[in-house]
């Protein structure tokens, strides 16, 4: 085990379908997100409740992070007003992670192991959703992708989130 650092998940979003995925030159489905306060972590399956648990196997985006501060930046940014971020169709809105650092590595929250795996790029449905230019402010940026190595819990609140050595 290796470095601790302490973050805060403020938000938790669950969806039971998916909006955007196969929707290329059609409009969008709106299946919403729902937003709990607890979600349980299934290794190697996904969250439950959500529309990529048991997806496919080895799926890279089994749970998906959002930095807090790049909502805000967003929210700045775009001029919105009441900004929701469930729109942003990822799980889990943390705080202090600085997520880009976990690509290729295997991090643990509370009893949770996951593995960032890549970015979770933009794509151009969010443009339609937050608006015009959200896609390109939201490039290099757009929230980690993980799988989850071994099973538990997420919960609102403060939390350490602890770096493992791969190995």
């Amino acid at each position: 085990m290796s470095s601790f650092t302490k973050t805060r998940i403020s938000g938790i979003f669950i969806s039971p379908g998916h909006d955007f995925k196969g929707r290329h030159g059609k409009s969008r489905l709106n299946h919403g997100s729902e937003s709990v306060n607890s979600v349980e972590c299934l290794a190697g399956r996904g969250l439950v409740g959500d529309r990529f648990l048991d997806y496919k196997e080895n799926f890279k985006g089994q749970v998906t992070f959002f930095d807090v501060n790049e909502a805000k930046q967003l929210e700045a940014s775009l001029g919105l007003k009441d900004f929701d971020t469930s729109q942003l169709r990822r799980n889990i809105l943390i705080e202090g992670a600085e997520l880009m650092q976990w690509i290729g590595k295997r991090f643990k929250i509370g009893k949770v192991v996951f593995e960032g795996v890549e970015e979770c790029a933009p794509c151009y449905w969010m443009n339609e959703v937050l608006g015009r230019g959200a896609e390109t402010l939201m490039q290099g940026r757009g929230g980690l992708r993980c799988r989850i190595l071994e099973s538990g819990t997420l919960r609102l609140g403060h939390v350490e989130l602890q770096g493992i050595t791969n190995g």
